[in-house]
C-alpha cells in the first residue's frame, strides 16, 4: 500500500523560507511521478505547484518558478520541495502526491495522480 507523509510546514514571513519533505512508503519515489499541489481556503485541492518525474526532470508553476525547487532524496525515498522567497500569497496547505504512470501533458493535473499525503500547513505572514 502506498503513503504519503508530507512535513516542514509551519508560520514565517515574507522572504523566507521553508523546505517540505514528502516521504514515501510502498513505492520508489524514483520511478513514480512526484507532484506538488496546494489549497487555499475556499479553493480546490488541485492548484499546481510543480512535479519531478521519474527521469529526475521538474516542472515548476510559472508563479513559483524561480523560488521553488523539487528534489529527490532517494536514500530516504522522499521528495523535497525546497521554497524560497515566500511570499503572503503561498499561504496554503501543501499536498504530495504520486502516481507510477502519467500521460503527456498532464503532470500539473491533480486529476492524474492516484496517491496523496495528507497534507501540511504553509503560513505566510506580510
Amino acid at each position: 500500500q502506498v503513503r504519503l507523509a508530507e512535513s516542514g510546514g509551519g508560520s514565517v514571513q515574507a522572504g523566507g523560507s521553508l523546505r517540505l519533505s514528502c516521504e514515501a512508503s510502498g513505492s520508489p519515489v524514483k520511478d513514480y511521478c512526484m507532484g506538488w499541489f496546494r489549497q487555499t481556503p475556499g479553493k480546490e485541492r488541485g492548484e499546481r505547484v510543480g512535479f519531478i518525474d521519474s527521469d529526475g526532470s521538474a516542472k515548476y508553476a510559472e508563479n513559483v518558478k524561480g523560488r521553488f525547487t523539487i528534489s529527490q532524496d532517494n536514500a530516504k525515498n522522499a521528495v523535497n520541495l525546497q521554497m524560497n522567497n515566500l511570499e503572503p500569497e503561498d499561504t496554503a496547505v501543501y499536498y504530495c502526491a504520486s502516481t507510477p504512470d502519467v500521460n503527456f501533458g498532464q503532470h500539473f493535473d491533480p486529476r492524474a495522480y492516484k496517491y496523496w499525503g495528507q497534507g501540511t500547513q504553509v503560513t505566510v505572514s506580510s
